[in-house]
């Protein structure tokens, strides 16, 4: 089949990759200097390429061959994330060292996967800043910064700083940042091409995705879903000078206004009442990936616009194309087909994990297939030809579905699932039993490797109005409540499982400490790597899960590791620091890891077999202690009556009744709360907003007064026990 075909065709007609170049051998330099490219500065620092060796095209996107470079998300167009590179391997992945690294002070989450095209490795760091360094010395050749700040003022109120990764298509990165534009970069020298804004900027939307480039067109999809009554869509635009090509959305919107298409003709069948008042939802935001072979963009969808289905949809309905894996003409972005893998969902099981493409044995004949692992705990096999499902079965406890019927293709609910007369436990909960972190395929074992989720949570309509009920613009709200139960549906939370997709079975499963552990890697060299939540990066023999290789990092780890070669010499990396949604609304379990923020180094790692670089040691970890104080009396009125404020507005960084799990301050422990001039700078005026703290320049004195008073509460009570 394809993935196959594809190195011996492109090695055969003579089109492919001469041997990758060092950064240290580019003829043209220039000065290390501050230069401003249309209002946004930009860092030069030392070589810059002349010219190019790898042209990043579909032909190279699809090599599967070809491991020097990392040129994509997933490595290639099929989002495995295997490497055929073998220097590295079980019998001496032991000796393994770090080779260099570089500090990046002032960061925070970092989520993304590093690119690397002839020995130049780019990547995205907090604030959306973009830089290319030497990928075998880590010596930067260039910065760009997007001026996030600048550019976000309030709109850094919905989503985080972090970002799952830029994308390389010719001469060009592209950069989707925090507020919502896409950026073309000379990945040359950093120098802006093009610029365009992908959302509203009234619309409490965002993006942390990765673009994903395929065809000379860049797609971009975006978050929002739990902001405000949004609609979700993707875009794709003209990679050489920014055009809008085409715009699919992902919910209908109003029927008086008429319909974009057929397929949200279409769609509009599966709902009810009047759900474009509270958006819909559907927002894309992860999970693209195009098929070479057979031409087609597949976009993992999201959950609905609230969660509650009782509320956007009161009658019932599918609610297409809510929770699914939707295959668009990636020229003209036409429907073509669609699978649902959560029909009416109302538990925010989103579709927007990995789409990787597969050929498999089925049936005595090699498919096309599609592999899947969403939120929803049951894992998919599609034929990626007509969107046939083929198989699914749970990899994680389900309590909402018993299994999936192969003959109608949906899930069997259990009765009470969905809360709309009483609570129920739900599993898997909300976070998912696989969340954004990455899953890799490995050809040769023909294994899945899942950084799996284990836990449960207690659901119900709440006390909310369900007829009344409106959600506005900037204000985190899911529209449920909760009930009794939850909790870890396993002995632990978390594990590395190996998944078998052809016998639909687990294979081997290595359990964790935690639930948030990083994506994976795998490689020809028998081995899978991923970071984990307490700071270590391990290797496990890809068959067996044997671990061979242990390296504490002293720092959570949330992005997932590359592989790449130069001039013969294979390295690993990965970047170091603690992020995503449970870095800010993990609760205590994930503030015992005491990834306190601003305490420990972010950093980016290099490793080899012959490394010999040093790493400072890390500070050790913390757990954030309430600060006392007797000058300040709490006012329990004034601080129950900001309780909803701080939920809906400030939860979404520094985590539930003000308990920080590590993505922003502790605000129990801060003595900003404790001076109202302080409090009033920060939050009203944005005195840290490039540190991603958005101004609320909109707060009245005695708002800031209530918000003061709650944490003040809130660290009075910690203090109490």
């Amino acid at each position: 089949m394809f993935f196959q075909m594809c190195s011996f065709i492109l090695l055969a007609i003579g089109l492919l990759v001469s041997s990758p170049i060092n950064a240290r051998d580019i003829t043209e330099r220039v000065d290390h200097r501050y230069a401003d490219n249309d209002g946004v500065r930009i860092h030069y620092a030392a070589p810059v390429l002349s010219q190019a060796v790898t042209e990043i095209n579909d032909l190279t996107m699809a090599n599967e061959s070809q491991g020097e470079n990392w040129l994509a998300f997933g490595r290639t167009y099929s989002e495995q994330r295997f490497s055929p590179l073998v220097q590295i391997n079980a019998a001496n992945v032991a000796q393994l060292t770090p080779d260099w690294f570089i500090d990046l002070p002032n960061n925070r989450s970092l989520t993304s996967t590093p690119l690397v095209v002839d020995g130049v490795m780019y990547f995205i760091s907090s604030m959306n800043i973009v830089r290319a360094v030497d990928a075998a010395s880590g010596d930067e050749l260039w910065r760009y910064d997007p001026q996030v700040a600048k550019h976000a003022a309030r709109r850094m109120r919905a989503g985080w700083d972090n970002s799952r990764g830029i994308g390389l298509w010719q001469d060009k990165v592209f950069v989707a940042t925090w507020d919502g534009r896409l950026i073309a970069v000379d990945r040359h020298n950093g120098t802006r091409q093009w610029s365009v804004q992908t959302i509203d900027p009234d619309l409490a939307m965002y993006i942390t995705g990765a673009p994903k480039v395929f065809k000379g067109k860049v797609l971009i999809g975006n978050g929002g879903t739990e902001h405000g009554p949004n609609r979700g869509y993707v875009t794709a635009y003209e990679a050489d000078t920014g055009e809008l090509a085409w715009r699919f959305y992902l919910v209908p919107g109003n029927p008086a206004e008429g319909f974009e298409n057929e397929a949200m003709a279409m769609a509009a069948e599966t709902w009810t009442g009047e759900w474009w008042l509270h958006g819909g939802g559907g927002n894309a935001w992860h999970g693209f990936t195009y098929d070479a072979e057979l031409d087609q963009l597949y976009i993992g969808t999201g959950n609905g616009s609230p969660w509650n289905r009782q509320i956007r949809s009161p009658e019932g309905g599918d609610n297409l194309f809510l929770c699914s894996v939707v295959a668009l003409d990636p020229d003209t972005g036409d429907y073509l087909w669609h699978y649902q893998t959560t029909p009416g969902e109302t538990w925010d099981y989103n579709s927007s994990m990995d789409i990787v493409l597969a050929d498999l044995p089925i049936g005595g004949e090699t498919v096309p297939a599609l592999l899947h692992a969403p939120k929803n705990g049951f894992f998919y096999v599609i034929d990626r030809k007509d969107g046939k499902l083929l198989s699914a079965e749970p990899f994680a406890p389900t309590t909402w579905a018993s299994r999936i019927d192969l003959l109608t293709g949906r899930p069997v609910e259990i009765p009470g699932a969905r809360y709309e007369t009483g609570s129920f436990v739900v599993a898997p909960s909300g976070i998912g039993a696989h969340s954004w972190h990455a899953m890799s395929y490995n050809p040769r074992t023909g294994l899945a490797y899942i950084p799996s989720i284990y836990s449960g949570a207690g659901r119900s309509s709440g006390d909310i109005d369900i007829e009344t009920y409106r959600n506005e613009q900037w204000r985190f709200d899911t529209a449920i409540g909760g009930g009794p139960g939850g909790g870890w549906t396993k002995d632990y939370p978390g594990a590395l499982q190996a998944w078998d997709p052809v016998r639909q079975e687990q294979v081997w499963e290595v359990p964790a400490d935690g639930p948030w552990n990083a994506g994976t890697l795998t490689t020809a060299g028998d081995l899978v790597f991923q970071g984990r939540a307490d700071g270590h990066l391990l290797a496990y023999q890809a068959a067996t899960g044997e671990p061979l290789w242990d390296f504490d990092l002293g720092l959570g780890i949330s992005a997932p590791a590359i592989t790449y070669s130069i001039n013969g010499k294979q390295y690993l990396a990965i970047l170091v620091g603690w992020g995503g949604s449970l870095a800010a609304l993990g609760g205590a379990d994930m503030a015992d890891y005491g990834w306190a923020y601003g305490d420990q180094t972010r950093r980016l790692v290099a490793f080899s077999l012959d490394g010999n670089a040093e790493l400072p040691p890390q500070a050790p970890p913390r757990i954030p202690q309430a600060l006392a104080s007797s000058d300040f009396v709490v006012d329990t009125r004034l601080a129950a009556a900001a309780a909803e404020n701080f939920d809906t507005a400030c939860s979404w960084c520094h985590g539930r009744g003000a308990l920080s799990s590590g993505m922003a301050p502790d605000l129990r422990a801060s003595a900003v709360p404790l001076s109202a001039e302080a409090f009033e700078q920060v939050v009203r005026q944005g005195a840290l907003k490039q540190n991603g703290m958005p101004p609320f320049a909109d707060y009245s004195d005695e708002k800031l007064k209530g918000l003061r008073h709650f944490i003040r509460m809130q660290a009075e009570l910690a203090l109490s026990h």
